[in-house]
């Protein structure tokens, strides 16, 4: 049977940072509309892999394609225009505006980028009935008029991603999205992202084999900034290797 295209794939990808090598030598293949998560412990390299696919970094060597394009050396700014939008790990919203706010400012976008901050509020009531659709998606509805910095943290993680949504990613990319949260908040945002999957690819880093279990297709483990493992939960959870990675190899 033919394996489809990847819509995201590096080869060699590398990152050294004056003579540390973060990042070495990774060959990753996230296949479209597909859940594709990256973990590790800590200090494996998720986050600098991330960096450098959302081109938040350059790598020192490699390359990263998109839907079958070279992006390696384009911008950030540029990424996200292609469709591959990121969230971050720690929740970066208008802590000051409503929820509804910030996500009209987000869908902004479409009209060619402008943030249009000095003009009447009547000109941005037109993204107002978007705005709340998303926001009925995260399970925000009942905080739509809630200032941001009110919003429990779990909330607030709900939020960015409507945020990000308003982009209209092809592919999305989330970075340790259930770091910091309480049990029922993890249980939330996993919900969260199996609704928001269709049509979309999702990449997202972790470290808990636990949030990933049922959630994602695909699972690349990362140790010391090599691709230890791959494959379902079944496949990954069961390896010796993964095993030792994550509790340490027992003494004997």
């Amino acid at each position: 049977m033919r394996v489809a295209e990847a819509i995201l794939e590096t080869s060699g990808l590398t990152k050294e940072f004056r003579g540390f090598v973060a990042v070495d030598g990774v060959d990753l293949r996230v296949q479209p509309g597909t859940i594709h998560a990256l973990i590790g412990p800590n200090g494996a390299g998720k986050t600098t892999c991330f960096n450098l696919l959302t081109k938040f970094l350059q790598p020192t060597r490699g390359t990263i394609h998109y839907k079958g394009r070279d992006i390696t050396k384009l911008a950030a700014a540029d990424i996200a225009r292609l469709g591959l939008v990121r969230s971050f790990q720690i929740s970066a919203v208008f802590p000051h505006l409503t929820v509804l706010e910030n996500v009209r400012l987000a869908l902004q976008r479409a009209r060619g980028g402008s943030f249009d901050f000095w003009r009447s509020e009547k000109v941005l009531h037109v993204f107002d009935d978007r705005a709340r659709v998303l926001l009925e998606d995260v399970g925000l509805t009942d905080y739509i008029n809630e200032t941001a910095v009110e919003l429990p943290y779990g909330r607030k993680r709900a939020l960015e991603i409507a945020t990000t949504l308003a982009l209209d990613p092809e592919m999305l990319l989330l970075d340790e999205p259930t770091a910091g949260m309480t049990h029922e908040d993890v249980d939330r945002t996993v919900a969260l992202i199996k609704r928001i999957r269709t049509n979309r690819t999702i990449l997202m880093v972790e470290h808990n084999l636990s949030v990933v279990e049922g959630l994602c297709d695909t699972i690349t483990v990362l140790t010391r900034g090599s691709v230890l493992a791959e494959g379902d939960y079944a496949t990954v959870s069961k390896n010796p290797e993964v095993i030792a990675a994550y509790l340490g190899t027992p003494d004997v």
